[in-house]
C-alpha cells in the first residue's frame, strides 16, 4: 500500500513484472540536450534525460505518430515506478488499455530525478535551479528530438506529473490528443500544500550539516524531518488506520520508513525536487487546453484536499475538461491512489474513446 509520495520510488520492481515477448520488454536509453538554458538564466552544457520505453511507434500515411503515450512521474520518483504491478499489470498487460503491443509507452525520468541529470551527480547546490516549465520543455525535446515522436496520443501524469500534464496542455496544445492528470490542482502551490513543502526545504537548509549544499555526508537531522513530513503528506487516514491499528504498529512503521528514506535520499536532490514547484500556476491559461481532459483526484488526498473546491472551479475553465473525485474506500490510498490503476482505469477507457 502506497502511503507516501516517495514510497513507490523506494520499492523494488516485482519479479516477473511485464514478462513477455522481447519486443514488448522495457528498453532504457539516454538523450543528451546540449546547452540547455533554464528559465532561471542558468545553462547546463549537457543535460542527460533518461527514459524507458515499451512498444514501438506507429505512424499514419502522413507520417504522424499515432500511438505514443507519455506517462510522467511524481516528485522524487522516476519512470520505473510505472512498471510496478499496481500500475503495469493493470494497464500494460496483454489486451490492457495501454497494451505495448498497440502503444509506444514513454516513461521519462524528469530533470533532477532517477538517472537524469541531478545535483548529486557532482554539481551539488551549483546545479541549475529548474522549475516545472523547464522539466516539460526537456520532456518535449526528448520526445521530439530524442525519440522522433511528432504527436502524443495521451499525456498522463501523477502528482508532479499531473501538474506537468496541465503545463503540457497549455504549452503544446496541438501536440497532444488527450490529457489525464492524476492527483493535483492546476493552481499556485499555496495553503497547506506549500506549508509542508516549505517545512521540508527549511529542515534541510537549516541543518548545519547541509553546509550550503557542499556536505561531505548527508545532513541526517534535516533529512529525518523531511522524511517525517513526506510521510504525513502521503498519508491516507482510512488505509493507515487499517494497516497500523495500534500504537506499536505506527511506531514501527515510522522507524522503518524513516530508515528507508535515509538510506536512499540525497539532500540536494530532494531540496531541488520540492523547490521546483515554486512558481507553478497554470490557472490563468487553462482555456488554452484544447484536448479532452480526464482529471482524477482522490477524496483522501492530504496534498489536494477536496474540501477546498478548487478542482470544481478550475475545471470550468478547460473547454473539454472533466473532473472526477474518487470517494474514500478500501481501494483508495490517499495521494498514492494515482498509481493504483484499478481504481480509475474506467475513466482512462472513457478518455481514450472520447479522444479517438
Amino acid at each position: 500500500m502506497i502511503r507516501s509520495l516517495w514510497l513507490a520510488a523506494l520499492l523494488c520492481l516485482a519479479p516477473g513484472a511485464l514478462a513477455g515477448p522481447p519486443a514488448l520488454a522495457p528498453h532504457e536509453g539516454d538523450f543528451v540536450v546540449h546547452d540547455f538554458k533554464f528559465q532561471s538564466g542558468e545553462t547546463l552544457s549537457d543535460l542527460r534525460l533518461h527514459y524507458t520505453t515499451l512498444g514501438k511507434p506507429r505512424r499514419d500515411a502522413a507520417g504522424r505518430t499515432t500511438n505514443a503515450i507519455l506517462i510522467l512521474h511524481g516528485t522524487g520518483g522516476d519512470g520505473h515506478q510505472f512498471l510496478r504491478p499496481q500500475f503495469a499489470d493493470v494497464l500494460f498487460a496483454a489486451d490492457g488499455l495501454l497494451d505495448p503491443a498497440r502503444y509506444l509507452i514513454v516513461l521519462p525520468d524528469g530533470i533532477g530525478h532517477g538517472k537524469s541529470s541531478k545535483p548529486s551527480d557532482g554539481m551539488h547546490a551549483h546545479f541549475p535551479h529548474y522549475n516545472y516549465d523547464d522539466m516539460v520543455r526537456a520532456q518535449y525535446l526528448l520526445v521530439t528530438q530524442g525519440l522522433h515522436i511528432n504527436h502524443l496520443r495521451l499525456v498522463m501524469g501523477t502528482s508532479m506529473g499531473c501538474m506537468h500534464s496541465f503545463v503540457w496542455g497549455e504549452t503544446y496544445p496541438a501536440f497532444v490528443s488527450a490529457l489525464m492528470p492524476l492527483a493535483c490542482l492546476p493552481v499556485q502551490i499555496a495553503g497547506r500544500n506549500r506549508m509542508w513543502r516549505k517545512m521540508t526545504l527549511d529542515a534541510i537548509r537549516n541543518d548545519p550539516e547541509w553546509a550550503g549544499g557542499e556536505y561531505k555526508k548527508e545532513p541526517v537531522a534535516g533529512l529525518r524531518t523531511a522524511a517525517d513530513l513526506l510521510m504525513i503528506a502521503g498519508a491516507a487516514p482510512l488505509a493507515m488506520q487499517k494497516a497500523d491499528p495500534t500504537r506499536d504498529a505506527v511506531d514501527a512503521y515510522v522507524e522503518q520508513t524513516e530508515n528507508r528514506y535515509l538510506s536512499t535520499l540525497d539532500a540536494n536532490d530532494l531540496l531541488y525536487q520540492v523547490d521546483a514547484s515554486r512558481d507553478y500556476d497554470p490557472s490563468h491559461n487553462l482555456s488554452a487546453i484544447v484536448a479532452p481532459v480526464m482529471w482524477v483526484n482522490s477524496a483522501d488526498d492530504f496534498i489536494n484536499p477536496p474540501e477546498l473546491g478548487i478542482a470544481e472551479q478550475e475545471v470550468t475553465k478547460i473547454p473539454r475538461g472533466k473532473f472526477v473525485l474518487v470517494p474514500i474506500s478500501d481501494q483508495t490510498h490517499g495521494h498514492g491512489t494515482h498509481t493504483w490503476a484499478a481504481v480509475w482505469k474506467d475513466r482512462l477507457e472513457e478518455l481514450l474513446k472520447e479522444s479517438e
